[in-house]
């Protein structure tokens, strides 16, 4: 999928995942932990292209409580990025951890494709449903072009 990404420069064209990466860039963020997976794989290539540092963790679950221990000891918002399904739901304890105690977490997972989304794909999982109560926003993004916005 192709979208386009204003920068403030001249609108470029550019994919979901470099537009996901560019929009954190732009927002100062420069560390992400996380987990690869199949549905959030398009993302981590252009990661190795931005000076935004991964940390690859062992599980889900630490990647959101690194996160959440990143924003506490820095004052900005930690970031966990993961795949779809069991993934998602993974790192829900640290949503709910980071939500009761206020601490600025961004919690970036997959999903299946958008064509196939409400007929029992492998690893779909309502997230928006599933974390609604532990977040203060979330949202199913199906368009790349809102991914800036969003962010």
């Amino acid at each position: 999928m192709r979208t386009e990404l204003r920068t403030g420069n001249p609108m470029t064209t550019t994919d979901g995942g470099s537009a996901l990466i560019k929009a954190l860039e732009l927002e100062g963020v420069d560390t992400i932990f996380g987990l690869p997976g199949g549905a959030i794989l398009p993302v981590y290539d252009p990661i190795l292209d931005s000076p935004i540092r991964h940390v690859l963790v062992r599980h889900e679950q630490g990647a959101g409580h690194m996160a959440e221990g990143y924003a506490l000891s820095t004052g900005r918002p930690g970031v966990a990025m993961v795949t779809s399904g069991p993934a998602a739901t993974n790192i829900v304890t640290p949503l709910c951890n980071a939500y009761m105690d206020s601490t600025p977490l961004v919690v970036i997972t997959g999903q299946v494709a958008s064509s196939a989304i409400g007929t029992d794909a492998f690893q779909e999982c309502d997230t928006v449903g599933i974390t609604r109560s532990v977040t203060k926003h979330n949202e199913l993004l199906t368009r790349a072009a809102d991914i800036p916005l969003v962010i």
